[in-house]
């Protein structure tokens, strides 16, 4: 029994024996000591045997509420700045040195990993500079130069994870994520909304709290092992181009209920902009005008309606499309159209800004036929007055000639259209007076048309130079108007010449 003892303790010596040759903990305090000191301005390190994190030196960049107990909770906590780190031990071990740059590229901070005698060294280096000293990232103009380029400039892998970016990218990620943001994660995908080769692909980002949308034009270029990817910011054209929508469509609302019809071509000569009354006043399809035609097209399209004044040859036809083109670039253009309808259009041409033209049309059948009844009925009324024997004239309220017949014109010798200046009852009285023997019945006539009330119909004798007497005939009218009448004889019942009155 005393043997089986012994045996057995023999091989628990020699199985602790073992395993404290074999396990990598067994190094000394002194050789554990200086793996954990850190270089000059260094950052922390941390010693692995395998996964299992075995020593760490007292400062490092995880907070103390979050322990780094293992190899992934430290390529978790480095995956941030260092978005190369090795996704295991393993990879240390096969390649025996790996270097993982900053995301940020800056010189000299990297992540240094070793393999030294079984155990992985990890060290942050934070290179500082003495005082005189020339800074790294100084000596380097192209680094500098993306560094404080106004535009997000960034490094994706094959793997689709951002490897190197520069401080607009990183402002921009830290304005999107809030704080602490996972740089490794792309803010935009390259892969899947742009094309390489192509010049540039509009993309959009939202905000953390989804309330603003940023918008950039996103170039890629491909390289070695991923893409090089540019981003310009467009946030200003974007608001630019959706103001300008926002006109467009009002100005579209508006053009809707013109009842005049509007047709604007554009600096090709294509109709760039039409409103619903075009198609009503011209009878020109809806889907001719949205196939954008051409100013030919769209007058010969008229022309093939009898919607325009049939022209009387094709050439000066033609030619008479090229002066109303020239006209209207003038702003020079305006033209009755009188359709073999019967309806009658107005049509005038506008230049527009960058060399656009825009033509209107408008029916006014309804105020031209409105005029041509008002001037027959004007006619009418001056034929039948040239058929009354008497000289008669009409004086509007202010004392001006409103019209005269042909047996005025006969007796007084004037022709009051003739002259572009209006005839007055002071410039008519002289005219009688010269023509008459005197008489105060042209200044009472003058002081009776001046009157607006207590007007009544009176009449007084008069006698021309060297020939017969003559009836006035003072009669107010409508609107302060007096109509004035000439008749051949005396009055029935004439008062004393120097003491005539109105009656």
């Amino acid at each position: 029994m005393g043997e089986w003892i012994w045996l057995a303790a023999v091989g628990l010596a020699s199985a602790i024996l073992a395993v404290l040759v074999l396990s990598p903990h067994r190094i000394s305090h002194g050789l554990l000591a200086d793996l954990l000191r850190r270089r000059a301005r260094h950052g922390p390190v941390y010693l692995f045997d395998g996964a299992t994190l075995i020593a760490e030196s007292e400062t490092g960049p995880v907070a103390a509420d979050t322990p780094v107990p293992d190899w992934d909770s430290l390529r978790r906590s480095m995956a941030g700045d260092y978005p190369g780190f090795p996704d295991s031990p393993e990879q240390v071990k096969r390649l025996g040195e790996i270097t993982v740059p900053r995301i940020d590229g800056r010189p000299g901070h990297d992540l240094h990993c070793e393999w030294i005698d079984g155990v992985i060294r990890v060290e942050k280096r934070q290179p500082g500079r003495t005082p005189g000293s020339p800074d790294p990232a100084a000596e380097d103009p192209i680094r500098q130069a993306m560094d404080r380029a106004p535009y997000p400039v960034w490094f994706v892998d094959a793997k689709d994870r951002v490897r190197w970016c520069n401080g607009a990218y990183m402002a921009l990620a830290g304005q999107l994520r809030g704080a602490d943001p996972d740089l490794g994660a792309p803010l935009f995908a390259p892969g899947r909304e742009a094309v390489p080769g192509e010049r540039r692909t509009r993309v959009s980002v939202s905000t953390a709290d989804g309330g603003n949308r940023l918008w950039y034009d996103l170039s890629v270029v491909p390289q070695d092992g991923g893409t090089l990817c540019f981003a310009v910011d467009i946030n200003a054209v974007v608001d630019a181009e959706i103001a300008q929508r926002n006109f467009v469509q009002t100005l579209a609302k508006t053009f809707a209920q013109l009842s005049i019809g509007l047709a604007i071509f554009d600096r090709n000569r294509q109709l760039a902009l039409f409103n619903p009354a075009l198609v009503d006043l011209t009878a020109l399809p809806a889907d001719f005008l949205s196939g954008r035609p051409s100013v030919s097209a769209f007058f010969d399209r008229l022309r093939n309606l009898n919607m325009m004044p049939e022209p009387k040859n094709y050439v000066g036809w033609r030619q008479q499309m090229n002066d109303l083109l020239q006209a209207a670039d003038d702003g020079r253009y305006q033209e009755t159209w009188t359709l073999p309808s019967g309806s009658v259009y107005s049509v005038s041409g506008r230049p527009h800004p960058d060399g656009a033209v825009a033509f209107l049309f408008e029916d006014i059948t309804a105020e031209i036929t409105l005029t041509r009844r008002f001037r027959s009925e004007l006619e009418m009324g001056q034929a039948i007055l040239d058929r009354i024997e008497d000289a008669t004239a009409a004086f509007s309220a202010d004392g001006t000639l409103a019209f005269c017949n042909h047996a005025y014109r006969q007796l007084w010798q004037v022709d009051p259209e003739s002259s572009f200046a209006k005839v007055t009852v002071l410039d008519a009285t002289r005219t009688w007076q010269k023509k008459c023997a005197a008489t105060p019945v042209w200044g009472e006539i003058r002081d009776f048309i001046e009157l607006r009330e207590n007007r009544a119909e009176w009449t007084a004798g008069i006698r021309l130079r060297g020939g017969p007497a003559l009836t006035c005939i003072v009669s107010p009218i409508q609107n302060g108007a007096t109509l004035v009448r000439f008749s051949a004889g005396t009055p029935a019942t004439l008062p004393q010449a120097d003491a005539t009155t109105p009656a």
